[in-house]
């Protein structure tokens, strides 16, 4: 009996190289990063209800928590979603008294964003929940796996904004 070539070799899992590569390629990027996202937002959304927070607050908090007082433009284009859409979230977090709307010092014409304290105070929850999400995403993969995963998805990312803009 000769040599197996490298195709004819089987893995751990009972499955020859080849047939692997073809079922890594007959799934499609797209679907499987949409769903890792959307499964990624679903547990973080979920930590964060304990906190009175709903999807999508947190990356208006945790920005406000870099930058207090921006516009609602300006967290809009941040966040990458459109200005009206941004104008209710900022709404309904206002009524749970997480923010504030207040007039520009320098500028009366212009509304900027400010976290309250019952707001300041939610920035570590959202980082802790932050924090166990990643941890459940990344269970099982080494650091340099989740380095290289982290590279490569920054790449993905940097490739798809370029198009965007072209």
């Amino acid at each position: 009996m000769g040599k197996k070539s490298k195709a004819e070799k089987k893995g751990k899992n009972g499955k020859r190289k080849d047939e692997l590569n073809a079922e890594v390629h007959d799934q499609d990027l797209a679907s499987v990063l949409v769903q890792a996202a959307r499964s990624m937002r679903t547990v973080l959304s979920r930590n964060l209800i304990e906190s009175g927070l709903y999807a999508g607050q947190d990356g208006v908090m945790l920005a406000l928590g870099e930058t207090d007082g921006l516009t609602a433009g300006a967290l809009a284009a941040r966040l990458g979603v459109k200005a009206p859409t941004m104008t209710r979230t900022i709404g309904r977090m206002e009524a749970q008294g997480f923010l504030e709307r207040r007039p520009d010092e320098d500028d009366a014409r212009l509304t900027k964003v400010y976290l309250t304290a019952p707001g300041r105070d939610r920035l570590q929850r959202i980082a802790e929940a932050g924090q166990y999400s990643e941890r459940l995403a990344t269970r099982g993969l080494t650091d340099k796996q989740v380095r290289t995963l982290l590279k490569l998805l920054r790449i993905v990312d940097s490739n798809l904004q370029a198009a965007r803009a072209e």
